[in-house]
């Protein structure tokens, strides 16, 4: 057998993107074989390459080396006439183009799907912005934490009586990104079939709303408005953090079986017949007095006492893994989820790994984060058609 290919091998896509949801979608594209074009602003890059970690004040940003690996680089002046045209030039060989800039910006840069579609009538346009290119707050400038509050997660993330708390990733950002790789690979599929490219319009703010699993419901189909409500689940007790000998551990029983396991598992099978405890509505009705008996339980052990027990009896359970511990877990360095890059300018760095994991196809191949503008010739000779005396052309007019 030959070696596996990787799923998106020969696609080709034309990043404008920057920072955090654009980078993330397609660095889930690069990681899956596509050739990702990433072009950055002249001087400039990518305003990631300035974020922390910074190993010191001339190196290469942690951030941006892990969201950029698998991609290349080239380094444009998009205001430049001759800039724009390399990247229609690229853009012909090209089948999908992406960007998260604010409604309006691209296409003052003369990078919008209507000047893209004009050079690559099948394009396939993917744009990334905190509210949609339409509505009344299309305008509206965003960040990951203004997405989160305005798309629901704030106010239901936190303690009943504390302020509103953002989730500690930028769940926003990420939303974002995936949303838009599903999308971009399902018109990919659609074109394949028909011959049809198309626009693709992703808001933070929706991908955060549509990710709310049963809060909406709640107040759609159940009339009750949900809030910060701390660990516990809406609608299923015990099912929150405890706390123990030794630090916290999360225990989840979301229904009538894995309660009675529980129940069997602390030799306390006499909550199975109480009254208050026979179903989710009175588990969650007696919801205190349950989580004090819990909270009895799991205090008068260890972490890793009250994990071994819970795990033999198959009830869901886990201690609350700080980074550092992840780093080393056995779990993810089974599931090659922590891997190593040799960077041209940092030397070896560990980075997360790939969560897709395939049976016939690859995507353990991965290539260190593009120094700025480093492939500007392989991509100007493979995509953009320009032969070498053209390129020197370009760097005598200062265009590379």
């Amino acid at each position: 057998m030959g070696e596996k290919r990787r799923p998106l091998d020969g696609v080709v896509v034309l990043d404008f993107t920057r920072v955090y949801s654009g980078p993330y979608c397609t660095l889930m594209m690069a990681d899956l074989g596509a050739t990702v074009i990433k072009v950055e602003r002249k001087g400039l890059g990518d305003d990631s390459r300035e974020f922390l970690p910074l190993r010191d004040s001339a190196g290469e940003s942690g951030y941006y080396m892990y969201l950029n690996r698998n991609k290349k680089s080239i380094e444009l002046d998009l205001k430049n006439p001759k800039s724009l045209e390399i990247i229609y030039a690229l853009s012909k060989n090209a089948d999908i183009c992406i960007e998260n800039y604010s409604p309006g910006v691209a296409a003052r840069l003369g990078i919008d799907y209507d000047s893209i579609r004009k050079h690559k009538p099948d394009i396939i346009y993917g744009s990334i912005s905190g509210f949609g290119q339409t509505g009344p707050y299309k305008d509206k400038a965003a960040y990951d934490v203004v997405a989160q509050a305005m798309g629901g997660n704030m106010s239901i993330t936190g303690f009943k009586d504390g302020p509103p708390v953002k989730l500690g990733a930028s769940i926003a950002d990420a939303s974002a990104g995936i949303h838009m790789a599903y999308a971009l690979i399902s018109a990919l599929y659609h074109r394949e079939k028909t011959g049809e490219g198309q626009f693709v319009d992703v808001a933070m703010m929706d991908t955060v709303f549509s990710t709310l699993e049963n809060f909406v419901v709640m107040q759609t189909y159940g009339g009750v408005t949900p809030t910060r409500n701390g660990n516990s689940n809406l609608g299923a007790a015990p099912f929150n953090v405890f706390i123990t000998k030794d630090s916290y551990v999360a225990i989840a029983t979301a229904n009538n079986s894995l309660f009675e396991k529980f129940a069997r598992a602390v030799n306390r099978p006499e909550l199975i017949e109480d009254e208050r405890f026979k179903d989710n509505k009175g588990r969650k009705t007696n919801e205190e007095v349950l989580n004090k008996i819990v909270n009895d339980w799991t205090g008068t052990m260890t972490t890793a006492e009250v994990c071994e027990i819970l795990d033999k009896a198959q009830v869901p359970v886990g201690p609350i893994l700080s980074i550092d511990q992840l780093v080393e877990d056995p779990q993810l360095r089974d599931r090659e989820m922590l891997v190593e890059i040799n960077h041209p300018t940092e030397g070896r760095v560990e980075f997360p790994g790939n969560p897709i994991k395939y049976s016939k196809t690859k995507v353990d191949v991965f290539e260190p984060a593009p120094l700025l503008g480093q492939d500007a010739e392989e991509i100007l000779m493979k995509w953009g058609g320009c032969t070498a005396d053209e390129i020197e052309e370009l760097k005598n007019d200062g265009i590379l």
